[in-house]
């Protein structure tokens, strides 16, 4: 597997000699280097495409496949999380809304009014707060409904192209513009649960959820035992939560909700009941009346501060959330195909002529990228004025802070990529991605993007790996010893993002 030469070498009888054409030293050196990683048996059913430029004029370094179609995964989220701002602004926030469709007053002689527009930073504690903020008003009851109004987004809750089988897990989880997450990490529209051992061996786990809820269908099937062997999984198309296995220490995993508006709703509504306001009628889904009033609201972090979750931990749902709220924005439509539509206009202003998106978050098997596609997007990136607040926002490698080194937090650490290379991963089975910038030896800025498609063995993580070392050794004047490059080892966690292997981050 050979990269086509950047430079033709001197022609025969041209009169030209061979050292004004071949390429530096340095560069024959790289494009061997790649060539011998690229050679890796893994890599023989398989296709992997690789492209390096340099980040100021453009210049290709190296090129395999540039130009071919590949499953990017989670590479997607690169020109998601740009258009996105270059779209909605860093100053982007989402707003929830509680509303009245009569004058407030002790008593609302009418309906209360829950209206998200997709907020993935909503926590039960803010939705406490909300509720706070409704009794401080004066409220004390309601005697119509509770109104859950979802409709910034559309009804369509998955994407076309993901798989059933995905479709409880919160990597997964059903896209709402009421919403809610169980903590920091913001995978909105799930919840954790967590099994405990119980008093005894033999007696049954303990099951809690955060937050606590009774929106799902608990069925406890763990016992507690010697070791913990435990599965948790919601059953297709319910909340239904069946746990299994044996428990000897807490085990806990993140699950998706079927529906998170009502899910969202039924957390406001038990707050509301802990602020001491009663709501007689009950809770439905529906757009708020026109001339409905505000009772109280809360706004989220801005786009620039959402950017670090979204991009650092790979979060599927926030690429999804902000691909409908750009269509929200551009043509009225919260949905996947007006969303869809604003991020591949993008992509064709900003040097990725070839593209097939189907979602924001790379989770479609649809999707097609192409390696040099993504490397013209990074280089015309760093001409933006928002550039460097969305290049601190991509993993780094090496970096063992959570939201600094994010999915590259273990991968590339003791060598000359750590705390360099700044990119974002993607993992789907049989897909594996890296692609974002280094800084050479040299100090010339460089981007590259690496694609495997079709490998029947491990990832080839590694491999992307060993081209970011051997970019960062890279100089254009001289030969470098690339055998320390081949010593790196292969990242954990196999086919799947980090962020995916809760609560380890590998």
């Amino acid at each position: 597997m050979l990269a086509c030469a950047v430079l033709v070498a001197g022609i025969a009888g041209s009169g030209v000699p061979a050292s004004a054409l071949d390429p530096a030293p340095g560069v024959s050196d790289l494009t061997h280097d790649i060539d011998q990683i690229l050679s890796d048996p893994r890599l023989t059913t398989a296709q992997a495409g690789v492209v390096v430029k340099s980040a100021e004029t453009g210049e290709d370094l190296y090129s395999l496949r540039p130009g071919k179609l590949f499953i990017p995964a989670s590479n997607t989220k690169l020109l998601t999380s740009a258009a996105a701002v270059e779209t909605l602004g860093l100053d982007y926030r989402f707003s929830t809304k509680v509303l009245t469709t009569s004058k407030p007053g002790r008593s609302i002689k009418g309906d209360l009014v829950l209206k998200g527009t997709g907020d993935p930073t909503m926590l039960a504690a803010d939705y406490d707060a909300l509720a706070a903020k409704v009794a401080r008003s004066g409220v004390k009851e309601v005697t119509g409904r509770l109104l859950a109004d979802d409709t910034w987004f559309d009804d369509v809750r998955l994407g076309a192209d993901w798989t059933w089988d995905d479709e409880p897990y919160y990597y997964a989880g059903q896209i709402s513009a009421l919403t809610t997450s169980p903590d920091t990490d913001y995978d909105a529209g799930s919840v954790i649960v967590s099994a405990d051992p119980g008093s005894a061996p033999g007696t049954p786990a303990k099951i809690s959820t955060t937050p606590a809820t009774d929106y799902l269908k608990i069925v406890n099937k763990a016992v507690t035992g010697t070791t913990t062997d435990a599965n948790i999984v919601r059953e297709h198309g319910t909340n239904t939560v069946v746990i299994t296995g044996t428990v000897a220490d807490r085990y806990e995993d993140w699950i998706s909700v079927w529906d998170p508006t009502l899910y969202t709703a039924s957390l406001f509504r038990a707050a509301l009941a802990e602020h001491g306001v009663r709501v007689h009628g009950p809770t439905v889904r529906g757009a708020a009346p026109s001339g409905s009033t505000t009772v109280a609201d809360h706004e989220s972090m801005p786009l620039s501060k959402l950017l670090v979750p979204f991009m650092k931990l790979s979060n599927n749902m926030h690429a999804e959330i902000l691909t409908k709220a750009m269509g929200r924005k551009m043509s009225g439509q919260g949905t996947w195909p007006a969303g869809l539509a604003v991020t591949s206009a993008f992509a064709q202003a900003n040097g990725v002529p070839t593209a097939r998106l189907r979602d924001g978050s790379g989770l479609s098997r649809i999707d097609g990228l192409t390696p040099s596609g993504i490397a013209s997007l990074l280089v015309t990136l760093k001409g933006k004025p928002w550039f460097q607040t969305w290049y601190d926002a991509l993993p780094v490698a090496g970096e063992s802070e959570r939201f600094v080194g994010g999915t590259l937090s273990s991968r590339m650490v003791g060598t000359p990529a750590a705390g360099n290379v700044h990119a974002k991963t993607g993992s789907l089975t049989s897909v594996s991605a890296l692609s974002g910038y280094v800084t050479s030896a040299d100090g010339e800025p460089l981007v590259f993007s690496v694609i495997s498609n079709g490998y029947l063995s491990g990832a080839p993580k590694d491999l992307e790996d060993k081209i970011a070392v051997r970019l960062a050794e890279f100089k254009r004047s001289t030969a470098v010893d690339g055998a320390s490059v081949l010593r790196v080892n292969p990242p954990a966690g196999g086919d799947l993002e980090c962020s995916w292997l809760k609560p380890v981050q590998c």
